[in-house]
């Protein structure tokens, strides 16, 4: 049996839905778990690191990730009520979150992979972060890494407390996507385009910022810059957006063979001064998938023939 080709740590939950009309819908969630998804839709083969309860939201999770292609690794189902997080929709689909969460990671010898991904909550809430970082240590050498902050501020503390954190975990990555939201929070008195720059000069091989209807841009190395426009679509609601993009560009970046190897081919992918065709590919496939999850409702990641595979 073909082992995976990612590893993806962090939380798997419930997402229950509050709509402007009053109306509660739940669906299985949590951006982990959401990216790991999109990536078994998208034909890769991936392993996920996580914490289900073995309640009846956790076996809807367990027959949501399963039924794609996702693997759990041992140790993932525990004896505990699985996590939740009440998104709040307003008008226009955009969501606000009330977290019910708690967050370890299980166990874990690291199984052979190409690429391990993390981030959000995962990295954030003890006791799972600092266990989730050793592994991140222990992945290198040999295996690239990937790091979205997707920060939740109603679980964090003040930006100024949390940027150390953040931004130990983006110099250790090789590739980092973070939203205009998290740059915003993050660092309030600057431009969330400088932050990102910077950032892609402090380690990673590629920084991807996304600013939802305003597209995505790329940086790389000193001074590379690629702005990329949004695909047009009729919102349901952005739920899952953030998590199809960046399982897109992983999904790419896996095609084209840029990941993996302790991230030697990626360097070299955006060690130029124009943005390498196998990179451009990713992030196109990456704005297919966001725009394809903000169609319909919930984190409900596309397929590789709904995005042109």
């Amino acid at each position: 049996m073909t082992r995976p080709a990612v590893l993806v740590v962090g939380e798997a939950l419930t997402d229950v839905v509050a709509g402007p009309d009053g109306q509660r819908r739940a669906h299985p969630g949590g951006s982990p778990a959401n990216v790991a998804l999109g990536l078994a839709r998208l034909g890769h083969p991936v392993e996920l690191a996580t914490r289900i309860g073995r309640d009846r939201y956790g076996q809807v999770l367990r027959d949501h990730l399963t039924g794609a292609g996702v693997r759990l690794t041992p140790g993932s189902i525990v004896d505990a009520p699985t996590s939740t997080a009440t998104a709040e929709l307003d008008g226009q689909g955009s969501a606000s979150y009330r977290f019910d969460i708690s967050w370890d990671l299980p166990d874990l010898a690291l199984p052979p992979c190409h690429h391990l991904h993390t981030g959000s909550i995962a990295t954030a809430l003890e006791p799972g972060a600092t266990r989730v970082e050793r592994l991140l240590a222990e992945a290198r050498p040999g295996r690239t890494i990937s790091y979205d902050p997707n920060l939740r501020p109603a679980l964090l503390g003040p930006p100024a407390g949390e940027r150390p954190r953040v931004e130990r975990l983006v110099a250790a990555a090789d590739l980092v996507k973070a939203s205009e939201e998290d740059l915003a929070w993050l660092h309030p008195d600057a431009d969330p385009d400088a932050v990102a720059a910077r950032w892609a000069r402090s380690g990673p091989a590629l920084v991807v910022l996304t600013r939802g209807a305003g597209g995505a841009c790329a940086y790389w190395g000193a001074a590379g810059r690629q702005p990329l426009p949004a695909q047009p679509v009729t919102v349901a609601d952005t739920i899952g957006a953030g998590d199809a993009f960046m399982a897109g560009l992983l999904a790419g970046l896996l095609t084209a063979d840029l990941l993996g190897g302790g991230g030697a081919a990626l360097r070299e992918a955006a060690g130029g001064g124009t943005l390498h065709p196998g990179v451009a590919a990713a992030l196109r496939l990456a704005g297919r998938a966001a725009a394809v999850a903000c169609s319909r409702a919930g984190a409900d990641l596309p397929t590789l023939a709904e995005v042109g595979g």
